[in-house]
């Protein structure tokens, strides 16, 4: 199983960025999954989540700017990022609470490789 995010990139403040993340693999279903981001110098930080059933959690910090959606069938997370700020600067990184068909019964946390987020002022 692997977990494959894009669309990080340079953005100037104030503007959009969409990013992506792809699971790929033979699974049987996926919990939730979510966005996360580290900062240089900083610890990882949950930016938002979103359950099996759809519902979104946000830190508060970014509940008005970003949203995260999800498709199930093709196994996708997104977040939609908007008015950036130079301090939303970061490594972005994908999470996957993963059931494999052998062990449906646990739950795996995957990661993607993280893609990297710079806003400029």
């Amino acid at each position: 199983v692997q977990l494959q995010a894009s669309g990080g990139g340079l953005v100037q403040a104030g503007g959009s960025l969409i990013l992506s993340c792809a699971v790929s693999g033979s699974i049987f279903s996926i919990d939730d999954m979510g966005w996360y981001r580290q900062a240089p110098g900083k610890q990882r930080e949950l930016v938002a989540l979103i359950t099996s059933g759809g519902i979104a959690h946000y830190i508060d910090t970014f509940k008005r700017r970003f949203t995260i959606s999800r498709d199930n069938a093709k196994k996708t997370v997104t977040l939609q990022m908007n008015s950036l700020k130079p301090e939303d600067t970061a490594v972005y990184y994908c999470n996957a609470e993963i059931r494999h068909i052998s062990q449906v019964r646990s739950v795996i946390e995957y990661w993607g490789q993280g893609t990297l987020v710079t806003v400029s002022s």
